[in-house]
């Protein structure tokens, strides 16, 4: 039996103290804040990223270079037959692509890069997934097309808090940014496989917490094929305010009942897009192997 490591990116929000505790290992995306080049987790945690955004920085996200890479995939070759490799969504960034690439001329049979559509907390439910399906035993290949068969069940549906980033970001026009903050209108964002899209617009953080969680029993219910835990993983997320975030993951507990709901930070890499103090919730459909 071929020994399996699994390795994903920090946009799946595993740190690498996380990394090391759950056997998994992660490549750290590169960000270029005011012409200096930082990694995630790395030199760059989540309180520094947050200073940067509030001092108005210049932020910019790139792939991994193909060298960073192929250094980490070699060095866990030393001790593993085989790695699974789960990047952000190839609909996202391009860095999915080019591990592909990369695998196909230098590491047949040995480097299986997995496109299953994911980010951040979903990201790192398929890591998990990828994690458990080895040590139970399945081959590299059973995983992937056991990640591949199951890369559209998922959700992602944020809250933001202020416009201004996806604003800076030229995802919006300035005057629907300002007729938005005028209004106080609280987006609702959804990612569903390759996509980062609008959902719908809340007038206040209640009407879009109400949303998000209504959004989620409909995926459950029309997607998931009904209300049985044993099918899916339901997680809380958030970017920097964890004192708000804990209160929106105590009101997800009371809309789904008997549910262990999981919270974590949302990567770097999406936040720098949102900007602090949005919320959002997801869902996920379980593997069953």
């Amino acid at each position: 039996m071929s020994k399996i490591a699994v390795i994903t990116d920090s946009n799946s929000g595993i740190t690498q103290s996380q990394a090391s505790e759950l056997g998994v290992f992660v490549v750290p995306m590169p960000f270029t804040i005011n012409n200096e080049d930082y990694f995630e987790d790395i030199n760059l945690s989540q309180e520094q990223f947050y200073q940067k955004l509030a001092e108005d920085a210049c932020v910019s996200t790139s792939q991994p270079s193909p060298d960073s890479l192929m250094t980490m995939w070699d060095k866990v070759l030393q001790d593993y037959d085989q790695i699974i490799y789960i990047p952000m969504s190839s609909g996202l960034s391009g860095s999915c692509q080019s591990a592909m690439m990369i695998a196909s001329e230098e590491y047949e049979g040995k480097v299986f890069v997995v496109d299953n559509q994911r980010i951040s907390v979903t990201q790192r439910q398929s890591a998990l997934d990828a994690k458990a399906m080895a040590d139970a035993g399945l081959s590299a290949e059973e995983i992937v097309k056991k990640l591949m068969d199951n890369k559209f069940e998922s959700s992602i549906y944020i809250m933001l808090d202020t416009l201004y980033y996806l604003k800076k970001g030229g995802r919006i026009t300035p005057a629907a940014a300002a007729l938005g903050t005028l209004l106080r209108l609280k987006p609702v964002l959804q990612i569903q496989g390759e996509k980062l899209d609008a959902f719908a617009k809340a007038r206040t953080s209640s009407q879009g917490k109400n949303i998000m969680i209504n959004a989620i029993k409909a995926d459950i219910e029309n997607r998931f094929g009904g209300f049985d835990s044993k099918d899916f993983w339901i997680s809380c997320a958030y970017t920097k305010d964890l004192e708000t975030a804990s209160e929106w993951k105590k009101e997800v507990e009371n809309a789904f009942p008997g549910v262990d709901i999981n919270m974590n930070p949302l990567s770097l890499s999406v936040a720098c897009h949102i900007g602090p103090g949005a919320l959002a919730v997801t869902v996920t459909k379980k593997v069953h192997f």
